[in-house]
């Protein structure tokens, strides 16, 4: 059985126990191993679809237990190479993200982010694998990231290799010169799947958006934008086939709003409403439903059933700790 390859860079969260890393009293923080396309390969192993992983690790203990983590959670992880000093790590500033979402970012010179094409053998990376799945957050790493995802992109389109992204977002990324509009475009023309939502889609690709549009906005009125995005999605790319999008909104520390829409090109459909109080790790929420997506699209071709799964799976990340899902979508 042919694997999912999820393409990505494997960071370190640090997180604060309390409100803050040095609140009176607080000598601890939390440590726990993630990344956005890590999460989606947990997740994925976790459903039953079979899944390898790619990043790059420098050769040391720490990589070693990460490494071991992943293959415990029955994730392949021979793809991965060793190069480099450091892994990359990302510090939040609260406890899961439920007070202070804001987030500081350590990824300069870590061994993903300084690979070269010449580091990677795309025969065995791209071999036993039918569906590559990689983020924006990739390219938002500096231009070689860039062009070496384009290069990735080209072989796996070559081999006729299914591909999907996740638009993700993050400002304080996208550092080097360029903007997203500049650089995702090129990049997406290879995806069959596109997950991300109506705001990232407008920030990457060019799509409209409503400026109006808010947490007081009605659900259907979300529904019809997301159709209209989707059609100009659909309009730009002419390979892209799936596209999902969340709907993710907290009015406090533990509250989540969530629910999705799916659309093909010939069908839409929009998920159940969840709602919670009780959120736990707001953390690695859309990188579940990614996984969801990814698993939903590979099992069924009935519209309600894929966003029902891979909302579902989002829904449940909201009560796990730490960046990993647990695989659950109802």
């Amino acid at each position: 059985m042919k694997s999912v390859l999820s393409f990505g860079e494997i960071l370190i969260r640090q997180q604060a126990v309390g409100n803050s890393f040095f609140e009176k009293g607080n000598n601890l923080s939390r440590l726990y191993p993630g990344g956005s396309e890590a999460n989606v390969a947990v997740s994925l192993a976790q459903m039953g679809t079979k899944t390898s992983y790619y990043s790059a690790f420098p050769d040391n203990p720490l990589s070693a237990e990460i490494i071991a983590i992943l293959h415990e959670s029955n994730v392949d992880t021979s793809k991965v190479s060793k190069i480099g000093d450091r892994i990359g790590s990302y510090i939040l500033l609260s406890a899961n993200g439920l007070t202070k979402g804001e987030v500081i970012y350590d990824r300069k010179y870590s061994s993903f982010s300084q690979l070269r094409p010449e580091d990677i053998d795309y025969e065995s990376l791209l071999g036993n694998v039918d569906w590559l799945h990689w983020t924006a957050l990739t390219p938002a790493l500096n231009e070689q990231m860039a062009s070496l995802t384009e290069q990735l992109l080209n072989e796996a389109s070559a081999r006729n290799i299914t591909i999907s992204v996740d638009l993700n977002y993050r400002s304080k990324l996208w550092q080097y010169g360029k903007q997203p509009i500049e650089i995702m475009p090129q990049l997406v023309e290879y995806c069959d799947v596109v997950m991300g939502n109506i705001w990232a889609a407008n920030k990457m690709l060019g799509t409209s958006i409503d400026e109006s549009l808010n947490r007081e906005t009605e659900i259907q009125t979300y529904y019809e934008y997301a159709i209209k995005s989707a059609k100009e999605i659909f309009n730009k790319f002419p390979k892209t086939k799936h596209i999902a999008n969340t709907y993710r909104f907290m009015d406090n520390p533990t509250h989540n709003l969530f629910y999705g829409t799916y659309h093909s090109r010939e069908k839409n459909s929009i998920s159940q409403i969840f709602e919670t109080n009780a959120v736990i790790d707001r953390i690695g929420s859309g990188d579940a439903f990614m996984a969801g997506f990814i698993h939903a699209l590979k099992n069924t071709a009935d519209p309600r059933e894929i966003i029902e799964i891979a909302t579902g799976a989002g829904y449940q990340k909201l009560f796990v700790e730490g960046d990993f899902g647990n695989g659950k979508f109802k």
